[in-house]
């Protein structure tokens, strides 16, 4: 024999919640505050903390980095690599020094690692491409005059 339940006397209290769901949407639709923001023509603040594109610190033409292989150690993606050189008067540079950006988690390790602070990361964040990229020495050169 099929027994009938009633129904538990809660289950009319799911309307009141629904109604007073959608008023206080209805309320934030129409007197809330805006949080959007129209991106090309405004941009957000962020932190001088914030670590976006990388570049190479240079002094009278000439790269800082020593090819000293520290900021590839500590590096926890494994996304720099370095060919090290030897210039005329005996000091150490880059020959090859190269960024996968999708790999790079960002972290700041190299940036803290490196003792002639020689990479850095700005606070630039529209690193968006079409193709895959890898930042070679030329290009991270050329960054720094977009900090």
């Amino acid at each position: 024999m099929l027994v009938k339940r009633k129904a538990p006397l809660l289950s009319g209290i799911y309307v009141t919640d629904i109604i007073s769901g959608m008023a206080k949407t209805i309320y934030q639709f129409f007197f809330g505050r805006r949080v959007t923001v129209q991106y090309p023509e405004e941009r957000r603040q962020y932190s001088d903390r914030f670590r976006g594109m990388h570049y190479i610190k240079a002094t009278n033409g000439v790269e800082n980095c020593t090819a000293c292989m520290l900021c590839p150690t500590v590096c926890p993606a494994e996304c720099i690599h370095i060919e090290a050189g030897e210039r005329p008067d005996k000091e150490k540079y880059p020959i090859k020094f190269e960024i996968d950006v999708l790999r790079c988690c960002f972290c700041g390790m190299c940036e803290e690692a490196c003792p002639k602070d020689a990479i850095k990361l700005s606070t630039i964040y529209e690193m968006s491409t079409e193709a895959r990229k890898v930042y070679d020495k030329d290009y991270l050169l050329e960054q720094r005059g977009h900090k």
